[in-house]
């Protein structure tokens, strides 16, 4: 089994990567996850039912109507959903899945979710945020990510 850095540098080196619960207020941390993987270079889709454009970009229904198949997707939505994502993923043969989780936001992880994509072998990291890793992490993640780490609260 995979560590969660093994998994997060996996995840992160991915091109393609659909962003599931991007909002049209645009105060979701998806919002913020979609800038920020787009400002590093990968190819983001918007993943929304309810939206035609977000972030000034086209907005997919789901993560099968992208015009590409994705390497990745991130998820930022009601725990209610998370299972129905990871199954649309496990369908379209993508092998990886961030379900989004922090105390100040809430958290997209269900252990059906999980269950689920190990049971079809997707790659789900439960927990945790982009926001924390990388080189332009800004210091409230990195912080964030040193609080998680310290209460047993990000996965290993």
């Amino acid at each position: 089994m995979p560590t969660m850095n093994e998994m997060v540098d996996d995840f992160l080196a991915q091109k393609r990567i659909g962003v599931a619960g991007v909002a049209r207020d645009g105060k979701s941390p998806a919002n913020a996850i979609y800038k920020k993987l787009k400002k590093e270079g990968h190819q983001v889709y918007a993943i929304n039912p309810n939206a035609d454009m977000l972030e000034g970009d086209k907005a997919y229904a789901n993560v099968k109507s992208t015009p590409e198949k994705l390497d990745g997707v991130v998820v930022v939505t009601t725990p209610e959903v998370s299972k129905q994502i990871v199954q649309e993923c496990a369908e379209a043969g993508i092998s990886r899945v961030w379900l989004h989780g922090s105390f100040v936001h809430g958290s997209s992880v269900t252990d059906e979710a999980v269950q689920f994509g190990q049971e079809h072998h997707v790659t789900v990291i439960a927990g945790g945020c982009p926001m924390m890793y990388g080189q332009n992490a800004d210091i409230f993640h990195k912080g964030m990510c040193w609080w998680m780490k310290t209460t047993g609260s990000l996965p290993k």
